[in-house]
C-alpha cells in the first residue's frame, strides 16, 4: 500500500479509474485486466484464424445454404376435374357441419375444405354443445389426417399385404367365431358417445350372441354418476347453465377446461363477463379446490383447500344453507365460508354450486342437495 500512495500522490489531472491499482498504474492490474480483456487473442489462445478468415467462412456457408434451396423439383401435372362436383369452386372453400365425440361429449364443429381436403377447423355456432367454441384437442385433430406415420397400407407381422389377403383373413375368423356364436370374442372400448359406432357394435353382437362388451375409461370418475344416483334414485346426467347464474361456487371442478360440455360452459360464462348493454351485471365465480386450474385462474375469489378438505367444506356450505347438521370446518375456511353461503343464498334461483368430476359421490350428492335447496334446479 505504501507504494500505491506514493504512486497515488505523483498523479496530477483529471483521472477516471474503477480501483486505486488501477489509478496508480501497478502492473499487477495492467496483467489482469489483459488477461481479462485479451487484445487481439493472447498467447495462451490458438491464433490460427484471424477475424477477416473467419467473416470469409462464414459467409461462404451462408452462400451455400442458401444455394442448397435452389433444387428444381420434379415436374408435375395438375389433372382437372373432368365432371366437376356441383357447387365446388377451385380456390374457393367449403364448411360442413359435423361433430367429434370426445370423452362422453361430443362437440360440434365446422370443417373448412379446399378441394376436398380438410383444412381448417372451427366450432359451430349453430351447434348447442359448443356454441361456436372449440378446444385444443379439436383444433389438433385436423394433423391427424396429414400425419406422416398413418398406415398407407394393410400390413400384418410388418409386412404389407394386399386388401384381398386382409378380406380373406378376416372371412375366416368371421366364419370361426360363427360356428361359436362368438364365443370368446371381446369387444374393450372406452366411453363411446357415437351413435353410428354404438349401432355398429349392437349389430355386431347380435351376430354373435355370446360375444362379450366392455367399456372402461380409466382417465373418468364415476363420483359424478354415482352422486346422481343418491340425490335422485338414478343414473342422470347434469347439465349445467352457468350464462345463466350470477354467482358460481366450484368445489375442485375444472369446468371451463375439462369434462363434459366444457365448451359451452366456457362460452356460457365468458359472455356474462362481457358487459356489451345497459344494466348489464357480471357474474360471481368462488373456487375451491387443491391444485392450480384455468377456471382457479378464472376465479374472483380462489380458496387453496387440501383435496380432503372439500367434502368438508361442502357440508359446511351446505349446514350453513339449513341443509344437514353440524359439521367441522376446515380452520382456513372459516371467514370464506361466510362470505360465500351468504352470496348463494342471496342469489336464490341464479346461482350454481359445480362438484369436480373426480370428487367422491357424496360431494355430487352435497351439490345437488346445494343446488335443490337454492331453487337452481331447472334454472342454472
Amino acid at each position: 500500500m505504501t507504494a500505491v500512495r506514493a504512486q497515488l500522490r505523483a498523479k496530477t489531472g483529471k483521472q477516471y479509474w474503477r480501483t486505486l491499482e488501477e489509478l496508480s498504474g501497478d502492473p499487477r492490474f495492467e496483467e489482469l485486466l489483459h488477461r481479462e480483456f485479451p487484445r487481439q487473442a493472447p498467447s495462451e489462445w490458438d491464433d490460427s484464424v484471424n477475424r477477416r478468415d473467419f467473416l470469409k467462412l462464414m459467409a461462404a456457408s451462408l452462400a451455400l445454404a442458401g444455394l442448397s434451396g435452389c433444387e428444381r423439383l420434379p415436374e408435375q401435372h395438375v389433372v382437372p376435374y373432368v365432371k366437376q362436383p356441383d357447387g365446388l369452386v377451385l380456390g374457393k372453400p367449403q364448411f360442413y357441419a359435423t361433430a367429434m365425440p370426445f370423452l362422453a361429449d361430443a362437440i360440434g364443429l365446422l370443417v373448412e375444405s379446399h378441394e376436398g381436403r380438410p383444412t381448417k377447423i372451427e366450432g359451430n355456432p349453430d351447434h348447442p354443445g359448443s356454441l361456436g367454441a372449440t378446444n385444443v384437442y379439436a383444433q389438433a385433430s385436423i394433423l391427424n389426417l396429414y400425419d406422416p406415420d398413418r398406415a398407407q397400407t394393410v400390413t400384418k407381422a410388418g409386412e404389407i399385404r394386399t386388401w384381398s389377403q386382409f378380406l380373406d383373413a378376416a372371412q375366416g375368423v368371421a366364419a370361426t367365431l360363427k360356428a361359436t356364436r362368438g364365443e370368446g370374442l371381446r369387444i374393450l372400448s372406452g366411453i363411446i358417445t357415437s351413435p353410428t359406432l354404438i349401432a355398429q357394435i349392437e349389430t355386431l353382437l347380435s351376430l354373435y350372441p355370446l360375444a362379450k362388451w366392455h367399456h372402461w375409461e380409466p382417465a373418468v370418475g364415476d363420483g359424478a354418476r354415482e352422486g346422481a344416483k343418491l340425490a335422485f334414485g338414478a343414473y342422470v346426467n347434469t347439465v349445467y347453465r352457468p350464462g345463466k347464474a350470477d354467482v358460481l361456487l366450484s368445489l375442485d371442478s375444472d369446468f371451463l377446461a375439462s369434462g363434459p360440455g366444457h365448451i359451452r360452459y366456457a362460452r356460457e360464462f365468458y359472455q356474462r363477463r362481457k358487459l356489451n348493454s345497459p344494466g348489464a351485471t357480471m357474474n360471481r365465480l368462488y373456487v375451491v379446490e387443491p391444485t392450480p386450474s384455468v377456471t382457479g385462474a378464472s376465479a374472483d375469489h380462489r380458496l387453496p383447500l387440501r383435496a380432503s378438505e372439500v367434502e368438508p367444506f361442502a357440508r359446511a356450505v351446505a349446514q350453513k344453507l339449513g341443509i344437514g347438521g353440524p359439521t367441522r370446518v376446515p380452520p382456513a375456511a372459516e371467514k370464506w365460508l361466510e362470505v360465500v353461503a351468504r352470496d348463494l343464498e342471496k342469489h336464490k334461483g341464479a346461482s350454481l354450486v359445480v362438484a369436480g368430476e373426480y370428487q367422491p359421490a357424496e360431494v355430487h350428492a352435497l351439490a345437488h342437495a346445494i343446488n335443490a335447496e337454492l331453487g337452481n334446479v331447472g334454472a342454472t
